[in-house]
């Protein structure tokens, strides 16, 4: 029951600060009401009272959550822009690789998905630090799925190339298999 509620809460809490959001974009924090942010988010103002005291207090929690996500990059921005911070990048470098080799199991050789797991994890590596040092101009969220499909379509190609292998392939199969 516990878990149900603080769902519950999480819930009518993102539910509230998206309508916020998108409200402070479009009209601005002056033409904002609770009662604009309650039928933008479709709650009762109950509901509203029983998280926040008015939209000030809304507006300092909002600033307060993204003022912490900004320490986070800034700390590990000042780690990729050190050069020596190879201790950094190898535990990083391990977390992600143990984080797709839960993907990656399935693969038959054990020396090939040893590549293949190295490959990917430099590459998405890469992308973090990139992303951290602000070098795309691309949201957060259509950044990891393209991440995320790129990662499936190269396990996929490596499955498949790996299968053809092991059941002996012409000069033509291999090409299909190159990027």
């Amino acid at each position: 029951m516990n878990g149900k509620a603080d769902r519950r809460i999480i819930k009518s809490r993102n539910v509230i600060q998206s309508a916020f959001l998108t409200m402070l974009i479009t009209d601005g924090f002056d033409k904002i009401t609770v009662k604009g942010i309650t039928e933008k988010a479709d709650i009762s103002r109950k509901t509203f009272y029983l998280h926040y005291v008015d939209k000030y207090d809304l507006l300092d929690t909002i600033v307060n959550m993204k003022l912490k996500e900004l320490e986070k990059i800034a700390f590990f921005s000042a780690l990729f822009k050190t050069e020596s911070t190879v201790s950094f990048r190898k535990q990083l470098l391990d977390f992600i690789a143990n984080q797709l080799n839960k993907k990656i199991n399935k693969i038959n050789s054990e020396k090939d998905a040893e590549i293949l797991l190295r490959f990917l994890s430099m590459a998405v590596l890469g992308i973090v630090e990139a992303f951290v040092l602000n070098e795309f101009n691309i949201g957060t969220e259509q950044l990891a799925k393209q991440v995320g499909k790129l990662l499936a379509q190269n396990i996929s190609l490596a499955r498949s190339a790996i299968s053809s292998e092991s059941q002996g392939y012409t000069s033509e199969n291999r090409q299909a298999y190159q990027l």
